[in-house]
């Protein structure tokens, strides 16, 4: 049961990280919800191609990273930095899913748009699972 949930953890950063790559290549699909925007709709940033492509690769990282310390893929020499840097991530994750009290997490002020729905019902949830799962790799109860 565990090896599935590192599996599926370790997958989702996949597709998370294809999508990226799919979008800095130009892909518009489902881009729209993907950005929040202020009050009068303008786009709270506008992320640039390369650093698109940035994240798609972190997300491809992490993904491995996953991988690493549950076992999943073989990694000579694995050191003890991948466990720490797995709670890291964790942290990282669970940061974001809390969010910054304005646009993103679970505790934003500002809502609304499409990106904000999205990310109260899909993108703060599926940060809280990816930090437990990742969380759950780095360092094993068993």
């Amino acid at each position: 049961m565990t090896t599935l949930a590192y599996t599926l953890t370790s997958a989702i950063f996949v597709i998370l990280g294809l999508w990226h790559l799919y979008w800095a290549a130009g892909g518009k699909l489902a881009h729209g919800a993907a950005i929040p925007t202020r009050q009068d709709g303008s786009p709270l940033f506008r992320p640039s191609a390369a650093g698109t492509a940035a994240v798609g690769t972190a997300l491809l990282a992490c993904a491995a990273l996953v991988a690493f310390n549950a076992g999943l893929l073989p990694l000579a020499g694995a050191a003890r930095w991948t466990r720490w840097a797995g709670a890291a991530l964790a942290l990282g994750l669970l940061a974001r899913a809390i969010g910054d009290f304005g646009y993103v997490g679970f505790f934003k002020r500002k809502g609304g748009d499409p990106f904000a729905r999205l990310d109260t019902r899909v993108y703060s949830p599926l940060c809280l699972l990816l930090a437990a799962g990742t969380l759950a790799a780095s360092w094993p109860l068993a």
